[in-house]
């Protein structure tokens, strides 16, 4: 009997574990979207040879500015939906001493 009722109760104990990791997903978790949105329109609109003021008209205020100078310029957007992987996008522009729009990096969404 006490053979039987150990059984019992280490199966109900497994059950109850296994079904953590189900109960979560029912969990409401909301998106967190989070930095500069970059829309692969307004991506493609920035080239080289802009001016400062025509690259933040085109895409807003970058989120970051290089420390040392204002010559790298960084939005950056990071969405982390419910229950699945963070994406993060980032899109570096760099400037000449003039002002002149001379690189663009752009780095997809990473998982």
């Amino acid at each position: 009997m006490c053979c039987k009722t150990l059984t019992v109760i280490a199966a109900m104990v497994v059950m109850l574990t296994a079904c953590c990791s189900t109960l979560e997903r029912l969990v409401y978790r909301p998106d967190i979207n989070q930095g500069n949105y970059l829309a692969p329109a307004d991506v493609a609109k920035i080239h080289t040879g802009m001016t400062k003021q025509q690259v933040a008209y085109t895409l807003g205020t970058p989120m970051m500015q290089d420390p040392f100078g204002s010559d790298t310029w960084f939005y950056v957007f990071r969405q982390q939906p419910g229950h699945e992987a963070v994406k993060q996008q980032t899109l570096t522009l760099t400037f000449s001493q003039d002002g002149i729009l001379t690189n663009v990096k752009n780095q997809p969404t990473l998982n």
